[in-house]
């Protein structure tokens, strides 16, 4: 009897043994074959860190694939601060090369974080500056690639264009408006690291950045330059507090040139005011259709036969009252005796 009771509990602990080994078989093999991706990726999330790749925003072209909005490749520095051996003396070369305080540069070296990008002071570096730092070699400290808008004719068509902040976003113009357009996505290149931040020895992934999308206006680059020229002229002979042109294809309604005064260079938007940075006057602007409405007023008489241009006539004294108000006539004295075409060729005030 005693010896049957050994044997059941043997059966059973193998029992429960046999139990164990299939439920550790089982999920090692849940594991592997159908959680494998999400723990892997839970994983590299853990271990990787990103170097960001800035994209080219992307193109804005005249009609006939004039670049209006380019893009220039710059560089900007990042710090990994946990990589840096000597935070000491790499904040000291960074202050010397970057002309800032080393107390400034010390903020940066040693914040506690995965990755630091130094701003304003490491954004946009030239190229001389960048060669200055590269040949340090200093640990944990990158240069990444960043695109850098680029108006080529200055301040043409600055306010129809727009312009960009430092972080490639559109502040303004066709560079907000089609923001999402332009922008495109930005790559980077992730490395690996440990917990405490050592770079481990595992390959680096580059991550290609996608361009935006090129934005093609109805705007004629020459008939744009020669909008421009005469605006300057204009403002040269007259010097007024503004002055606005907009050239349209009266066929399609398709804008050919649009431009104002007082105008700005959106590669350097810092350096001007908001009232003239906003004021796309064009668009912005509204006035009185005035004397350019009498032609429809004119061509509505024709219409209805009530005038005849070329024989009935109409005398301007100079002044007329209606509704209890005096309209003079532009001209002192009047017009006098006109035919209506000669009504319409004198914008007379008081026969429309």
């Amino acid at each position: 009897m005693f010896f049957k009771k050994i044997d059941s509990r043997i059966k059973f602990v193998f029992f429960v043994i046999v139990l164990m080994f299939i439920f550790i078989v089982l999920r090692v093999a849940y594991i592997q074959l159908i959680s494998y991706e999400k723990l892997s990726l839970l994983a590299s999330d853990l271990w990787s860190r990103d170097l960001p790749i800035e994209a080219n925003r992307g193109l804005i072209l005249d009609r006939n694939g004039v670049i209006l909005a380019d893009n220039l490749t710059t560089t900007s520095l990042v710090l990994i601060p946990n990589q840096i051996k000597d935070k000491e003396d790499t904040s000291q070369k960074l202050a010397d090369i970057l002309g800032v305080s080393k107390e400034e540069m010390d903020k940066h070296v040693n914040k506690i974080s995965s990755i630091e990008r130094v701003h304003p002071e490491g954004r946009r570096l030239s190229y001389e500056v960048a060669d200055q730092i590269s040949s340090l070699e200093l640990p944990g400290v990158y240069l990444v690639k960043e695109a850098k808008r680029y108006y080529p004719y200055g301040t043409l068509l600055s306010h129809v264009l727009g312009y960009v902040g430092i972080d490639n976003q559109g502040l303004s113009g066709l560079e907000l408006e089609y923001d999402k357009y332009l922008a495109g996505e930005s790559g980077a290149i992730k490395y690996f690291s440990d917990a405490k931040g050592n770079k481990l020895k595992l390959s680096d992934i580059y991550v290609a950045p996608t361009s935006g999308m090129n934005l093609q206006l109805t705007i004629d680059y020459n008939i744009q330059m020669s909008l421009e020229r005469e605006l300057d002229n204009a403002v040269k002979a007259f010097n007024p507090d503004m002055a606005l042109a907009v050239v349209m294809d009266p066929n399609t309604g398709e804008i050919l040139g649009m431009s104002s005064r007082p105008t700005y260079d959106p590669n350097h938007y810092q350096n001007y005011s908001m009232e003239v940075l906003s004021r796309n006057l064009p668009i912005w602007a509204s006035y009185e259709p005035g004397s350019t409405f009498k032609i429809s007023t004119f061509a509505a008489a024709l219409e209805e036969n009530l005038i005849d241009m070329d024989n009935d006539h109409f005398y301007d004294s100079g002044s007329v009252h209606i509704g209890g108000a005096r309209i003079g006539c532009w001209k002192a004295g009047g017009h006098g005796d006109q035919t209506y075409i000669q009504v319409l060729q004198n914008s007379c005030n008081l026969r429309f």
